[in-house]
């Protein structure tokens, strides 16, 4: 089924308030540090379906520094630092490998950052060589990368290509000269058409590129000059984000002036102008903030009723157990979430020791996965069976969670989704929104005393 959405925007003023994005549940923020290495360790002896593996890799590493950005990030130009990297990254898989008793067989690959293609070829023949070493990648399985235009020619393309790549992401957020210069990300056309041209002619299977609204000095006319220039390229997905300005959290954003930043009602107009431009395009509402072809792999997958979620956003192959690697980044496997040291000194330190350089994590009770299944189908299908559920999870619904449909029942009222004794579909204009609804069946968020750092649904 496909899905449509209508922008209300009293609805979402209304319910504009902090809420998690669900690339899990339980969220990051719940991990423990009484997670630690020999819990990951016994996770992974567990993985025992041949349904094939799901690999991230996280390379920290940029030239420059993007003042919006939040990811986990080391600004240098000292390329030692990245073959050191490389090194070790080869170390943490030969670890996680060797604990593995399935097959070692990958149907999905991701590199994100920072910025992957940070990466010379030479240490991106090194690190791919090394992955080949300990995993089998699969034929026609989905092997993607995030891409900065800024420093990738067409024959670094080329390379991609030839070591397996066919998905790229490109990084785009605006090309108004005077809001990249505000965020210090000066991009042009020409060498982001160039990425893009290259990937289609070495045959990747989707380009997708990522805008963000809300930046310093953006307008509705400015931002829809941005929108029609990206839709004359027809990338195959977009990725509309909001910029959630948090300078006492995220560094880099304290050199954004806030008194740049759109009004709440313009960035709303901001939004609603671009859904509506993507929807002429011929671009379909996958979820959040995602928009796609309706032939790419993403469309075709909501349709089917096979859309997944995790920590890259959405998915055809979530249902495999994720393995990370590098710092920061997040495992998925063997019924627990894992995550890597954060500071690139103690992921060596730890490696350095002969461990797995485990941070924080969090095993799933039974409870867990019964509401990361609802949460699962409602950011995916915009829908919920109630019968489904009971027969899946041997409960009552109306019994397990009475107190959720208490809130339901209100959500309803407002117009966010229909409600019946066989379960909810969300509305139209509540499918922006439906974070709202997901966070109904966050026992951790329900229970919450102390105030959670997010950023606001819209």
């Amino acid at each position: 089924m496909q899905h449509t959405i209508s922008f209300d925007p009293d609805l979402i003023r209304r319910f504009d308030v902090p809420g998690p994005r669900y690339t899990s549940y339980p969220t990051a923020d719940r991990f423990t540090d009484a997670f630690s290495a020999p819990d990951l360790a016994r996770h992974l002896g567990r993985i025992v379906s041949d349904s094939g593996l799901s690999l991230y890799f996280h390379i920290p590493f940029c030239n420059t520094i993007c003042y919006y950005c939040a990811c986990n990030k080391i600004i240098t130009k000292d390329r030692t630092l990245s073959a050191k990297y490389i090194d070790y990254l080869g170390r943490e898989m030969a670890m996680q490998a060797a604990l593995l008793s399935a097959p070692r067989k990958v149907q999905q690959m991701h590199f994100g950052g920072g910025t992957p293609t940070f990466l010379s070829p030479e240490e991106l023949g090194k690190l791919m060589a090394s992955i080949r070493q300990h995993f089998e990648l699969q034929a026609g399985g989905e092997f993607s990368i995030e891409v900065d235009p800024r420093k990738v020619s067409a024959e670094y393309v080329a390379l991609l290509a030839q070591e397996g790549f066919n998905r790229m992401s490109v990084g785009v957020q605006d090309f108004d000269p005077q809001v990249q210069k505000a965020v210090n990300r000066i991009q042009s056309v020409e060498e982001t058409r160039l990425v893009i041209d290259a990937a289609r002619a070495e045959g990747f299977k989707s380009v997708s590129v990522d805008l963000i609204y809300g930046l310093p000095h953006q307008s509705v006319e400015r931002f829809g000059k941005t929108l029609d220039t990206v839709l004359a390229i027809q990338p195959d997905r977009l990725a509309l984000y909001n910029y959630a300005h948090l300078p006492t959290r995220f560094m880099p954003q304290r050199r954004i002036n806030e008194a740049d930043l759109p009004l709440a009602d313009e960035k709303l107009q901001i939004l609603q102008l671009a859904i509506e431009k993507l929807a002429a395009a011929g671009y379909v509402y996958i979820g959040m903030d995602h928009f796609a072809r309706p032939d790419d792999e993403l469309a075709v997958a909501q349709r089917e009723g096979r859309l997944q979620r995790n920590f890259q956003g959405y998915s055809t192959h979530a249902e495999c157990d994720l393995l990370a690697f590098g710092v920061s980044s997040i495992s998925k496997a063997g019924g627990a979430f894992s995550q890597n040291q954060r500071d690139l000194d103690a992921y060596y330190a730890v490696l350095d020791q002969g461990a797995l350089p485990v941070m924080r994590g969090w095993a799933l009770s039974e409870d867990d996965i019964l509401r990361n299944a609802i949460i699962q189908a409602l950011m995916c299908d915009f829908a919920l069976s109630f019968p489904a559920l009971e027969s899946r999870f041997a409960i009552r619904f109306a019994d397990y969670f009475a107190s959720e449909l208490e809130d339901l029942r209100d959500l309803a009222k407002a117009g966010l989704l229909d409600l019946d004794a066989q379960g909810l579909v969300v509305s139209a204009k509540g499918r922006m929104l439906v974070r709202i609804i997901a966070m109904v069946f966050d026992r951790y968020l329900r229970s919450d005393q102390a105030q959670r750092r997010y950023s606001r649904v819209i």
